[in-house]
């Protein structure tokens, strides 16, 4: 419908006639007062009911609109037959897909639903006095632990408000169960399933892969714990990576005991027996009191939804006239959408780390550039309206150098207003670097923190190159003038240089997480090292301030800048616009897997490992894709604070 708007919009700014945005009599009209006026009668005045023979394009729009929504004849309804948006009623909301904290910026729609968007979404329809109760049907849920546990708050706080919640799956696995467990009854599908198995992590190595294409990496790390580069250095994880990992599966275990327990009023030890089996047919899940009911959705929804009923969104639609403002404001019509007002600003720090502006504002929104962030913490700092700043981090860290510059800014703007952090899913290594120096830092009990350790190194690909027939030469003047050259590993020599300012690097890490939750280097180091910590521990350990999710990071922040909690937010990344979409024009962005390890210089073996990676989980697909992109990034910044963490499932 957006699309049609633009095309609305284009057509009127073409138009030989005044446009409805201009004024009359000193006034601005109403752009959707009367329908826009596209032309004039006959006799050079204006058609008594509208021009081009009366047509009311307002009202054909609204109608095209209205619609385009409605099912088709063989479709299932969207409303009870008893429906009256003036009376009280029960929402239907469908919860499926991923859970993200920004979707991408794509002409056809980003992926994934926007945790806020649905947190905000399940708040609004608590205060909703005609909202009687709701019935979330889901379907194919991906969300991780720390944002689950978000969203079941908001879920808790709709039952608080003394409106009931009821949950529906067809099937029910792992997350998406714990997310029902929420609710005060919960339906399952004949023959469908209930799995709670347990939390698990499968770490992906790629360096056997590696070998085959004759690629050596040559990495070196500070910190005992620091295993960034061990999927491509080792065939299996080290002890130390095998303790950090059983300390994080411990604590998902844990989560996931007491969710269970807690909700369905069972014991703990009644939990741990049916984690033991793992998977429940739905009549078993039933008798074991994991489900309430088994029948199909519209038997459940007769039996639980007392009252007229009505599918909603979990995304307020917004009106025509806010949709032809945001048409505005994307081509440079009206300036970008800011408070003026005293309010706090929100700014989402996602993806890995990078140098200079990355993808520019685009790229925003799933990437970390110090250029572009570094400018928007200043703009925040001058600006006298913003009173507080909360920085949304979900990060597992890249470029030492953007971290400390991006962690500057940070120290400027905390030395003139208060800036709060909420740790999403991960805070680690550089994540957890531009966090440090915070006035305050929130993480949820399983998100995974801390890392503060220093990885360098890079790719030797000259083997593979000789697989394809190409030979290279490396000459120079100067002891190690090639030492940076990818055609060889690095000499001992070498290797000692690197490490010498690897270990530069990270005291200065060090040095600012110390200043940062005041304390000193000395007693920082031991619990440095490169370990990664869930955020109980980290809470333990003195790396973070509370537990807590966005709400509280806001609440905190609202309290530390004096400002009330209805007034209006500033968030960053906003809406792309023309502009932003311009200057980003031309950047590309390698495609999935297979490229990236074409990069590594084994572009013989491409197709084989093309072939291989098309049949993978796509999970694990992309797993490996992330690993060969990161290895690739080290030809352009040799030493990172970057965290990997293997696929937690």
């Amino acid at each position: 419908m957006r699309l049609h708007l633009a095309a609305l919009f284009a057509l009127v700014g073409c138009s030989s006639n005044p446009s409805p945005l201009d004024s009359v009599h000193g006034e601005a009209k109403d752009p959707w007062a009367t329908g826009p006026v596209l032309g004039t009668g006959a006799a050079g005045h204006d058609d008594d009911k509208s021009p081009l023979g009366g047509v009311d394009l307002k009202g054909m729009l609204a109608k095209l609109k209205d619609n385009v929504k409605k099912p088709g004849p063989y479709e299932a309804p969207e409303k009870s037959a008893d429906y009256d948006e003036a009376k009280p009623h029960w929402g239907v909301i469908a919860i499926g897909g991923g859970v993200v904290e920004k979707t991408a910026f794509s002409f056809r729609g980003g992926k994934g639903t926007e945790l806020a968007d649905m947190v905000g979404r399940l708040r609004a329809l608590a205060t909703d006095a005609k909202v009687s109760g709701l019935l979330l049907r889901f379907a194919g849920l991906e969300i991780s632990l720390p944002d689950l546990v978000e969203l079941r708050v908001a879920m808790h706080d709709f039952r608080a408000a003394g409106k009931p919640i009821v949950c529906f799956g067809e099937t029910a696995m792992n997350a998406t169960y714990l997310m029902m467990t929420a609710c005060d009854r919960i339906g399952l599908a004949p023959l469908g399933e209930v799995a709670i198995a347990g939390p698990s992590a499968m770490p992906i190595h790629i360096k056997p892969l590696l070998d085959k294409f004759g690629v050596t990496a040559d990495f070196l790390h500070v910190g005992a714990y620091k295993g960034a580069a061990e999927p491509l250095t080792r065939d299996a994880p080290s002890k130390e990576m095998e303790e950090a990992l059983g300390a994080i599966l411990d604590g998902r275990y844990a989560t996931m005991v007491d969710i269970v327990a807690t909700e369905r009023k069972l014991s703990p030890a009644a939990v741990k027996a049916l984690i033991d089996t793992g998977l429940f047919p739905s009549e078993r899940a039933k008798t074991e009191k994991l489900v309430d009911e088994v029948s199909s959705f519209e038997a459940f929804r007769e039996a639980n939804v007392k009252g007229p009923w009505t599918e909603l969104k979990l995304k307020t639609e917004r009106s025509d006239f806010e949709d032809l403002a945001a048409i505005m404001r994307f081509v440079g019509m009206t300036p970008p959408d800011r408070p003026s007002a005293d309010h706090v600003a929100v700014v989402y720090a996602i993806g890995d780390i990078v140098d200079g502006d990355g993808d520019g504002v685009l790229g925003a929104r799933q990437q970390i550039a110090s250029g572009t962030l570094v400018a928007t913490l200043r703009v925040l700092t001058a600006d006298p309206s913003v009173k507080a700043v909360v920085l949304r981090v979900d990060s597992g860290g890249g470029s030492a150098q953007a971290s400390e510059l991006i962690w500057r800014a940070m120290a400027d703007l905390k030395a003139k207003k208060p800036i709060v952090v909420s740790m999403s899913d991960v805070a680690a290594s550089g994540g957890y670097y531009i966090a440090s120096g915070a006035t305050k830092i929130f993480a949820m009990p399983d998100t995974l923190t801390g890392s503060i350790g220093v990885v360098g190194g890079k790719l030797s690909i000259g083997p593979a190159l000789a697989k394809l027939g190409v030979n290279s030469y490396p000459m120079g003047r100067g002891k190690h003038a090639t030492m940076m050259a990818s055609m060889r590993p690095w000499t001992d020599d070498e290797k000692l240089t690197i490490q010498t300012t690897m270990q530069e690097v990270y005291t200065v890490f060090i040095g600012r997480v110390a200043a940062g939750r005041g304390k000193t280097p000395a007693q920082i180091e031991p619990i440095a090292q490169g370990r990664v910590w869930t955020g109980t521990d980290a809470l333990h350990n003195g790396l973070v301030d509370e537990l807590g999710g966005m709400d509280a990071a806001l609440a905190e922040a609202r309290k530390l800048g004096h400002i009330d909690a209805k007034a209006e937010l500033e968030v960053y990344p906003n809406t792309p616009t023309l502009r932003d979409i311009l200057a980003g024009y031309g950047v590309v962005h390698a495609p999935l897997g297979v490229s990236a390890l074409a990069a590594l210089g084994a572009a013989a073996l491409a197709p084989e490992a093309s072939s291989l990676l098309a049949g993978l989980d796509p999970v694990i697909a992309e797993a490996i894709d992330h690993l060969a992109h990161l290895a690739v990034s080290f030809t352009k910044t040799q030493i990172q604070t970057v965290a990997v963490l293997p696929v937690m499932l």
